[in-house]
């Protein structure tokens, strides 16, 4: 598609609102604990009728206010203005030099960028992955919906159901307890449960000092998993290197890093061998295309974290695409979910993202 064949949409308003779901498996990590799940939800409205919508995860729903203040603040000075997501993207950043270019001014530039997207690739009647240049289809997908640091005795049931959720050839789960014995134990638990043949990738949630990161992977990196995630503060560039130097089983971050530019030092610091951006932090569809260049260039595989219907678009247009992170946090208020059959999601075939809401749930979840 050329690109004065592309639709121009002028931004009209935003919609902002915000919803609390209740999470089947409570979330239990070193990062704290959750019951519910707090999401906001936003819709771009333009002059010619197109509705744009993305959604953010602010994990905290206190967070939720300031967010959705600074989203409405952003919005309101492109109100009038040609819809165009790489001009939001640019000026938007310009105008936070003052107040800083990460944390919640980011994440509001990156939920509307999202939901600009999506109504880009609807004017044009086409998927989000088709307007990026790639085509819909299948993505491989691990299962991250639970083996949190829950009690020994829940573990090999809760694997098998997440195995059986999906038909996952790969699941997630949590490690980093007291002791080496009880993450050796859930290790085990998980393998009785699902087999040798399903791939373990496993998070730290950042819960490790640094010195007990270098025992408990070195103690770990016989076990076959297939990632250590975050297992240090994320900010920790240089001890994640040398983490990542000194292991053999591949160290995984990038939920945490702020914008592409951020992404490039993690890059340059050799911080990490994979990398998951977070849509809600990378700057949304602007800022993983251009940390994705970043990864292509430098061969470094790219899953993402959470946000699993966008990203199932991204990683079809990414070049060094790697797992798709599935959760269902989001699915009570989607009118259509993002399905999982036999370890794969499949990119929605229809004109935008795939996101629209079910109506009755997100009034009944209001915040």
């Amino acid at each position: 598609m050329t690109s004065h064949a592309l639709p121009k949409l002028t931004l009209e308003s935003v919609r902002i609102r915000a919803v609390s779901v209740p999470l089947k498996r409570p979330i239990v990590a070193k990062v704290g604990e959750y019951r519910k799940w707090p999401f906001i939800l936003i819709d771009v409205h333009t002059r010619e009728g197109v509705v744009g919508r993305s959604y953010l995860e602010p994990y905290l729903e206190k967070s939720v206010k300031p967010i959705s203040q600074t989203l409405a603040d952003l919005a309101e000075s492109f109100v009038g203005k040609p819809l165009a997501p790489l001009d939001v993207y640019r000026d938007g950043m310009r105008a936070l030099h003052l107040v800083g270019r990460e944390g919640v001014t980011l994440i509001a530039i990156s939920g509307l960028d999202m939901a600009i997207w999506d109504a880009l690739a609807k004017a044009a009647g086409v998927p989000l992955a088709v307007l990026l240049g790639s085509t819909t289809g299948p993505v491989r997908a691990y299962n991250t919906n639970g083996l949190w640091l829950i009690p020994l005795d829940r573990v090999e049931r809760e694997a098998a159901e997440l195995v059986a959720q999906g038909g996952f050839k790969a699941i997630k789960i949590r490690l980093g307890r007291d002791k080496l014995k009880d993450d050796l134990a859930v290790i085990a638990a998980v393998r009785r449960a699902v087999g040798e043949d399903v791939q373990l990738m496993c998070d730290f949630n950042q819960g490790l000092s640094f010195g007990e990161a270098l025992l408990r992977l070195h103690a770990l990196d016989d076990q076959g998993l297939s990632w250590f995630e975050e297992p240090i503060v994320y900010d920790n560039l240089e001890g994640c290197a040398q983490i990542a130097r000194e292991v053999k089983t591949p160290v995984q971050i990038g939920e945490n890093i702020y914008g592409p530019r951020e992404f490039l030092k993690a890059v340059k610091a050799g911080a990490a061998d994979l990398y998951m951006p977070d849509l809600m932090r990378i700057g949304g569809v602007t800022g993983w295309m251009r940390s994705a260049a970043i990864a292509g260039a430098a061969g470094l595989p790219l899953s993402n974290h959470l946000y699993g219907m966008i990203s199932t678009h991204l990683l079809r247009a990414s070049e060094t695409a790697d797992w798709l992170e599935w959760s269902d946090w989001v699915e009570p208020i989607l009118a259509t979910p993002l399905p999982v059959k036999d370890g794969f999601a499949m990119t929605p075939d229809v004109p935008g993202v795939g996101i629209e809401w079910n109506e009755e749930a997100v009034t009944r979840m209001a915040l």
